[in-house]
């Protein structure tokens, strides 16, 4: 073993030795790793900083923005509100179908509210449906080339290594079939393994502040004609309450489910912020009155949707929002009022705003500190809310298939065609330009861009040989399905205890050098490193996902094993066969 080698060993062990602590941010053990690299001559100069234009790095940022497209466009929305009930295998499939498509992470973010309001409505706990959902998410990423990132990745070492990526569907085959034994096991015999506890989201979800906000029936809508109560289904659907309708300045409850609807109605209803969007963006609805022309001027930059509590020397406390001219002064629209105990019997611009109100504003991009000061309110802590332009739902879906199909049959690159999509999204008001790079996870690009280098180092070094002649000596003599059984065994093991991209630059290069000693093709080796990177089950560290879950379902770090175990025998299982069979040596 040569000094290089020794220090590149050391120095990844002591990398992974921190990312198991977690006392530090991965991204910061990443580069500081890199640059201790540089430092010691490990990592050329010029190579230093290479991995943050990596063709990996470049799509995973691309996709994490892109996805965030899909969600603010309301193409998300259209899917789950079409497909989504009570049924934990169908929001499993939903989740896998979805992440197929667009980061696994944002994904589940996407889907988590949902099914929180499904559990709460089944009178059933979170935890059984949310852990099911996670792993579904997980399987569905290993289904195309930009549903995770190690499945990037691979590719990306796979254009290095043999001259040619992977293309779009060429994960299909193998991760298919990995994801769909998955996905039956977690549907009819997984989610009965995982305990369950008081607590978690289901309870969390009914302490969120519910508004009483008013929306306006506008000249197009196709629900003119229609009495209120045939609304009710959608209602439903996004966890809303339809209190009654203002008409010609009147409210109208009891029976004004009977009432037919007309052009200028306002609905008077009660509902989250999350929900109220839903509701708004399913019925094509709008803001009320001028409030909507102030709305659509403020588009222009970007729109925040911020909560804020009213103090006792508020500037609009004991006054309205009309009579403040909040709309004219601050280009803001008061969409909602929670207000306990008490029934808004007005207008909600026309109410008077009292100490205690919480208020659900709508205001231009970046001004919601300016405006919440001007008011003189509290900020709540922010939830990331969003307001979607569900006017532009089948544009967003028709540029990102175009994309898809233009880097499935080689017209473009992958990149490139991301790329383009992203362009084209900001063009045509689907992204704001100033949300644009919020969307970007940039620890994760950190942390891509600095182990890249090492991985290169490991390799240039000769450790990843080192690593791989001792898998072959260890599985000598052994049959081919025993040797990536082995693989997959040990990069699975990896990557529940650390992140699945760490994980995948290392074991991919080691996949390579083992089909090389062994004088075989490398494409078998590599499909066992991406299903294994990605198949992270027995801990809450070893993929986002699995944390994103772990306080809204009220889990322990010792639940996640019970369904994840058998879950990885039966991806290895399964997997085995399936890449003897699509990729044979």
């Amino acid at each position: 073993m040569t000094i290089d080698q020794i220090l590149l060993f050391a120095l990844f062990a002591a990398v992974f030795a921190l990312l198991l602590w977690g006392r530090f941010r991965y991204d910061l053990v990443a580069f500081s790793a890199l640059m201790l690299g540089v430092v010691l001559g490990l990592v050329p100069v010029k190579d230093a900083f290479s991995g943050f234009g990596h063709p990996a790095t470049i799509v995973v940022a691309l996709v994490l923005v892109v996805s965030a497209g899909l969600v603010r466009s309301g193409a998300v929305f259209l899917i789950t509100r079409t497909l989504v009930d009570a049924s934990r295998a169908l929001m499993g499939g939903i989740g896998a179908v979805l992440s197929a498509f667009m980061n696994n992470v944002a994904a589940l973010a996407l889907l988590m509210p949902v099914d929180i309001q499904t559990a709460r409505k089944a009178g059933r706990a979170a935890a059984l449906t949310l852990m099911p959902l996670s792993f579904a998410t997980i399987l569905g990423g290993m289904v195309t080339l930009i549903g995770t990132p190690p499945n990037i990745i691979i590719a990306s070492i796979r254009a290095e290594a043999l001259g040619e990526p992977y293309r779009m569907f060429d994960f299909a085959p193998v991760g298919g079939a990995a994801a769909l034994a998955g996905l039956i096991f977690v549907a009819l015999i997984g989610w009965r393994l995982i305990p369950t506890r008081g607590g978690g989201a289901a309870e969390a979800a009914e302490a969120l502040a519910e508004y009483i906000a008013e929306l306006t029936v506008p000249e197009e809508s196709p629900h003119i004609g229609k009495r209120l109560a045939e609304l009710d289904a959608e209602a439903e659907k996004a966890d809303v309450a339809i209190l009654g309708l203002i008409r010609d300045g009147k409210r109208r409850y009891g029976r004004a489910a009977n009432t037919i609807l007309a052009a200028g109605d306002t609905l008077v209803i009660e509902a989250t912020p999350e929900a109220l969007d839903e509701f708004r963006a399913a019925l094509s609805l709008d803001f009320s009155d001028k409030e909507r022309q102030q709305a659509l001027t403020a588009a222009g930059e970007g729109l925040d949707v911020i909560e804020v509590v009213v103090t006792d020397g508020a500037r609009i406390a004991g006054r309205t929002a009309q009579g403040l001219g909040l709309s004219w002064r601050q280009n803001t629209v008061l969409m909602g009022i929670s207000r306990q105990g008490t029934r808004i019997t007005q207008h909600i611009r026309r109410t008077e705003v009292q100490p205690g109100d919480i208020l659900l504003l709508l205001c231009p991009r970046d001004r919601g500190p300016d405006v919440t000061e001007w008011l003189g309110c509290l900020p709540l802590a922010t939830r990331g809310l969003s307001v979607t332009a569900n006017d532009k739902t089948w544009l967003a879906i028709g540029l990102f298939g175009a994309a898809v199909l233009a880097a499935s049959v080689g017209l473009l690159y992958l990149p490139v065609a991301l790329g383009l999509v992203v362009v084209t999204y900001v063009l045509t008001g689907i992204l704001p330009i100033a949300e644009l790079y919020d969307h970007i996870e940039w620890p994760v690009v950190v942390l891509l861009g600095s182990m890249i280098p090492l991985g290169a180092a490991l390799e240039a070094s000769g450790g990843t040989q080192l690593i791989a002649g001792g898998l072959v000596t260890l599985t000598e003599g052994w049959p081919a399905w025993a040797i990536l059984t082995v693989l997959m065994v040990v990069t699975m093991t990896l990557s529940d205890v650390l992140n699945n991209t760490a994980t995948t630059i290392v074991a991919a290069p080691v996949g390579i050098q083992m089909a090389n000693a062994l004088g075989v093709s490398p494409d078998p080796f590599l499909m066992a490193v991406a299903v294994a990177a990605s198949a992270a089950f027995l801990t809450p560290i070893g993929h986002k996902n699995n944390t994103l879950i772990l306080g809204p379902g009220g889990y322990h770090f010792g639940d996640y094993w019970r369904m994840g175990l058998p879950l990885e025998i039966l991806i290895v299982a399964v997997t085995i066969p399936a890449i003897l069979l699509f990729w044979p040596m």
